[in-house]
Formats: structure tokens, C-alpha cells, sequence
């Protein structure tokens, strides 16, 4: 691909190795910070815990653990799509920065690959290449957790468990590509976490499924504290780095390309990788990463395991979507929702909530501001929520809860707009 803003172009093996660098940076960062004695232990701690939201692997296995198990699991993922023989585009990066991140709260190297068997069968079965596929497959892998938990059905034994969880992560995985492209006419692309859409239908089915026959799922809220220093460190070296090398080849370039998508809306489907070549990408992802890493400081969240997959989920889709002018509006109506309601936003759900909004970017970057801001606060109130059908089975339930939320927002926002445009015609509706 030749990028956008240089003469420089890269060999299709070397964007995948560009690509590797990140999670390779967080495994060996994760062999630094401990020991590799506790690491192998706290991976398998990740193995054996529930790990439905909220559940922090920093926690649970420590920080090496968590770091080293998101590093290979997206390791693994980049390294599908390369023996696929697909080219690199816009999904490629974004599917690999959501699993580095959810890989750091809920995704594990055990309970995602159900899931892609499913996918793997459905392009099978309508004897097409899974290559069309296999981004909602990594995408949907956001119902790992539903494999984990009938993995660990209480009172079953271990011949019946096993293939049950295999058939229902097959299931998951069948079911996931028909529904994930008939949701996508309901909010018609302005929430961009459509495969969390869908997901959060299909953990409403299954989990009321469960209920049914007496599984329930407790409540949990496992919230790694106290690691801002560390983690802002290491989070804005990784950001200034993307951003000196998307400035480096052609710095005036680069930035010409960066100003055309900022004035984008975002929209699904949008793929600035395509369109503007790599080097304004990395600098869009870098960009959102300081801009978000600083407001979750500047409010006083804290850094860890869920955060961290939220300030990477809005990095991942910088690449598909995302950028400052339409992230901005979403996450400040989040922030004006929490001085206005009875929660604070420093909560661990209102916090994700901050951070996850940004699936409505593209509300913001199509109809402005206001919308933009209306949209975010209705986004906080939706996602603290809506959970409560599935139990937070669903990884990305502020997909779910962006969803709906574009859903009931934007034929309002649309209908007004036609309203004025027949006003300034002298036409009556």
C-alpha cells in the first residue's frame, strides 16, 4: 500500500509487522513488571475466573499476566488475518487493538476460540471464504464470557461442560454474521460497535436461557487501583511514538490528510486507512490516545485493565471512524451527564461508559455538537443499564447500549433537520 502523504510504501508483510509491534511492546512491558513465576500462575488465574464485566485481569492474574495474555491473544489475532492472505485495511487494526484491550478484561487464550469455529463453519456451510467473515468473528468474540461461564456450570461433569461450550460458542459464532448485518439497518452505521449491537442481543437470548433453567451469574466488580503513573507512562509513549512516526515522512502531507478526516463524520464503514494511507492514521491514533488517556486523568478515573481497553477500543477505531472532533462532543455530554445524575463518573461503569460513548461518534461528526453532546448523555444513563439483561455477559455492552441509542437519536435529529431544510423552502411538512 502506498501511503497517502509519502513516496514510502510498505510490503503487505511489513504493515503486519508495524501492526505486531503494539502488543509485542505490552508483552514485553508485562515480562518487566513481574516475575515469571507469578505470570504463569496468574495466567491460569485468568483461565479458571469468571470473567464477566467487571472483571480486571490486572487483578486477577497481575500486571504481567493480563499484559502478556492480551499481547499473545492479539498476536494470535493479527496473525489469522496474515495467514488468511487478506490485505491490511482499516478493520485490521481495528479488530486488533479491541482484542489487545478487551484482552485485558474479559478475552483470554482459552475462551474465544468457540467463537471463530462458529464463524469458521458458517462460511463453511455457505461455502464462502471465512476472510468474509472473520472481523465480525474478532469482533464477536465480545461473548467470551457466556464460554467461560457454561465451561464452569456448577453440578455438571466435565464430559457434559466441555462439548456444551463448544456447541454454544459454535452457535454464537453461526449466528453472528446474519444478525450483525440486519442490525446494522436499524442505526444504519451511526453506532459504530455493530457487532456489539448484535452481540448484546444474542447474550439476552442466552441468558435468558439461562435463567430459565436456574443459572444466574452474581454481580462483580474486579477494579485494578493505584496504577496511573505506570500505566500513563507506558500508554504516552506508545501515542508519541505513533505520533512522531505519522509525522515523520512529510510532516505538512500528513497533516493536510489529518485536517480532511476530521472534517469526516465517521460513519460505519468509513476506512481512513484506505482513503488517507498510514501515516495520518497513526497520527489520528495517537492523538485520540493522549486525548482520552488525559480526560480519564483529568476527571480523576483511574488507569487499568477496562480503561486501558477503552482508551484502545477509541485508538482501534481511529482507524474506522473515530477522530477529536467527533469523540469530543460524545465524551463531554457524558461528563455533563454525570453532574447532572445521581451517579459519579469516576464509578467503574460510568467510567466505561465515558470511554465506550464514542461507538455515537459518528452523531456527532454528521449532525454537530449539540447532537453530539445529547447523544453522550444519553449514552451514560443507557449503558449503566441495559447490562442487566445479560447479566454482563456481553463484553461490549455499550455497543448494545449505543445501538439503542442511535436508534431512538438520529430519525429525531433527522427529522428535525428535514423540518428546517422544508422551513428555509417555504415547505410545509
Amino acid at each position: 500500500m502506498k501511503s497517502g502523504t509519502s513516496t514510502i510504501t510498505l510490503t503487505r508483510r511489513q504493515r503486519f509487522l508495524l501492526l505486531s509491534a503494539v502488543p509485542v511492546y505490552f508483552i514485553l512491558a508485562g515480562l518487566l513488571l513481574q516475575p515469571p513465576g507469578e505470570i504463569l500462575s496468574g495466567i491460569a488465574e485468568i483461565f479458571r475466573q469468571p470473567d464477566f464485566l467487571i472483571t480486571d485481569y490486572l487483578v486477577v492474574g497481575g500486571i504481567g499476566a493480563a499484559f502478556i495474555n492480551a499481547g499473545f491473544l492479539t498476536l494470535m489475532s493479527i496473525a489469522i488475518i496474515y495467514l488468511l492472505g487478506m490485505d491490511m485495511d482499516g478493520h485490521t487494526i481495528t479488530s486488533s487493538f479491541l482484542m489487545l484491550g478487551f484482552s485485558l478484561f474479559g478475552k483470554n487464550l482459552i475462551n474465544i476460540w468457540a467463537i471463530l469455529g462458529g464463524i469458521f463453519l458458517y462460511a463453511r456451510y455457505h461455502k464462502t471464504s471465512v476472510r468474509r467473515y472473520i472481523y465480525i468473528g474478532l469482533y464477536g468474540t465480545s461473548l467470551s464470557p457466556i464460554i467461560t461461564q457454561v465451561m464452569q456450570l456448577p453440578g455438571m461433569p466435565l464430559v457434559i461442560r466441555f462439548p456444551l461450550t463448544i456447541l454454544v460458542g459454535i452457535i454464537i459464532g453461526f449466528v453472528l454474521p446474519p444478525l450483525a448485518t440486519h442490525v446494522h439497518y436499524a442505526h444504519k452505521g451511526y453506532s459504530l460497535y455493530n457487532v456489539g449491537f448484535a452481540s448484546g442481543i444474542i447474550a439476552t437470548v442466552i441468558v435468558s436461557l439461562f435463567r430459565s433453567f436456574g443459572i444466574e451469574t452474581a454481580s462483580r466488580q474486579i477494579w485494578y487501583t493505584g496504577g496511573n503513573r505506570l500505566f500513563g507512562g507506558l500508554l504516552f509513549l506508545l501515542f508519541g511514538i505513533m505520533i512522531f512516526f505519522g509525522l515523520l515522512k512529510g510532516p505538512r502531507q500528513v497533516l493536510s490528510h489529518y485536517r480532511s478526516i476530521l472534517k469526516s463524520s465517521g460513519i460505519s464503514g468509513t476506512d481512513y486507512l484506505k482513503e488517507h494511507g498510514h501515516s495520518p492514521v497513526m497520527l489520528n491514533m495517537g492523538i485520540n490516545g493522549i486525548f482520552a488517556t488525559c480526560f480519564v486523568l483529568a476527571v480523576g478515573g483511574e488507569l487499568n485493565g477496562p480503561t486501558i481497553g477503552g482508551i484502545f477500543t477509541i485508538v482501534g477505531f481511529s482507524a474506522t471512524g473515530k477522530h477529536l472532533r467527533n469523540i469530543a462532543p460524545i465524551m463531554l455530554g457524558v461528563f455533563i451527564g454525570s453532574l447532572t445524575k445521581e451517579w459519579s463518573l469516576t464509578d467503574p461503569s460510568p467510567m466505561l461508559a465515558l470511554l465506550f460513548s464514542t461507538t455515537l461518534a459518528p452523531v456527532a461528526g454528521e449532525f454537530g455538537i449539540l447532537p453530539g453532546l445529547l447523544a453522550g448523555y444519553l449514552h451514560s444513563s443507557v449503558a449503566l443499564n441495559v447490562g442487566i439483561v445479560y447479566g454482563g455477559m456481553n463484553l461490549y455492552n455499550n455497543g448494545f447500549a449505543g445501538g439503542i441509542v442511535a436508534i431512538f437519536l438520529v430519525p429525531v435529529v433527522q427529522s428535525i433537520q428535514d423540518r428546517r431544510a422544508r422551513a428555509r423552502g417555504h415547505l410545509s411538512l
